[in-house]
């Protein structure tokens, strides 16, 4: 049953890119509103054909610009966020050369930079400015790489310039960012603590292969979305101290369903 379960995820979610991806590429070439919100329709189709359930909490702010600052532990953090809201990725240059994912990620038109390149800093922070400033939430993963799943890495501060870089296209110089936590809780509805999480989150030193099988395989995961209270940056904020608040109120969402204290409230 395994295996024919695999097969069904696969080629359902095989069958859906098909469907999709001709619009969406019409939909970038004449910049089409809808190539925004058509990534919705995937990511959530995707996410019941692996079995993600996921539990809200509070809702993505209505104010404009905005930044999603949010906690990373897999690749499935983006089908989990880009099925709750229209937005737009951050990621490093390399996943553009990825297999399956590089190719979903420039459908849905991810912002790649590079951040070893300071040559090309300016560039990649206007871009980010930009689509802010029209109005596309974008989402930043402000660890710089994705965890264990367990806990939150340090949050770095310089990667909070382009929301710095978007104040002077902002109509009221304010941009607003609010921290997200997302919190792998259950396996077939059981806790899945600390020894099960790796079933759901892809540190760099494991191969993607056998991690997309097992994912496969669990075929039932929850994951909590928490979504915390916004913190506005203007012309005045110390960013160093504005990566301070964020990073808190990430660890202490994350942390509050990691320790299952929502449930003891239930």
């Amino acid at each position: 049953m395994s295996s024919l379960r695999i097969g069904f995820v696969v080629l359902g979610l095989a069958l859906l890119a098909l469907l999709l991806a001709p619009v969406q590429i019409i939909g970038l070439l004449f910049d089409f509103r809808y190539r925004r919100r058509l990534p919705r329709v995937w990511h959530r189709a995707a996410c019941w054909m692996l079995g993600i359930r996921i539990h809200v909490h509070g809702e993505p702010d209505r104010r404009r610009p905005l930044m999603l600052a949010a906690n990373h532990a897999s690749w499935k953090d983006i089908l989990i966020l880009g099925s709750l809201c229209d937005v737009a990725f951050i990621a490093k240059t390399e996943v553009k050369s990825w297999p399956v994912f590089g190719l979903l990620a420039r459908l849905q038109k991810t912002i790649f930079v590079t951040r070893e390149d300071r040559r090309r800093t300016g560039d990649q922070v206007g871009e980010i400015a930009q689509r802010m400033a029209d109005g596309e939430v974008v989402v930043l993963f402000p660890e710089g790489t994705t965890s264990d799943g367990n806990r939150l890495l340090g949050v770095k501060s310089s990667l909070f310039g382009a929301a710095a870089a978007a104040l002077p296209l902002a109509p009221e110089g304010v941009v607003h960012i609010q921290p997200v936590s997302i919190a792998y809780t259950r396996v077939y509805g059981m806790p899945m603590g600390r020894y099960h999480r790796p079933i759901a989150s892809w540190p760099g030193d494991v191969q993607l292969v056998p991690h997309l099988l097992g994912v496969l395989r669990a075929g039932a995961i929850d994951v909590d979305v928490t979504f915390g209270p916004v913190m506005d940056c203007t012309s005045q904020t110390n960013r160093k101290q504005l990566s301070a608040g964020i990073e808190q109120e990430i660890r202490r969402m994350l942390q509050h369903h990691l320790m299952g204290r929502h449930l003891r409230k239930m």
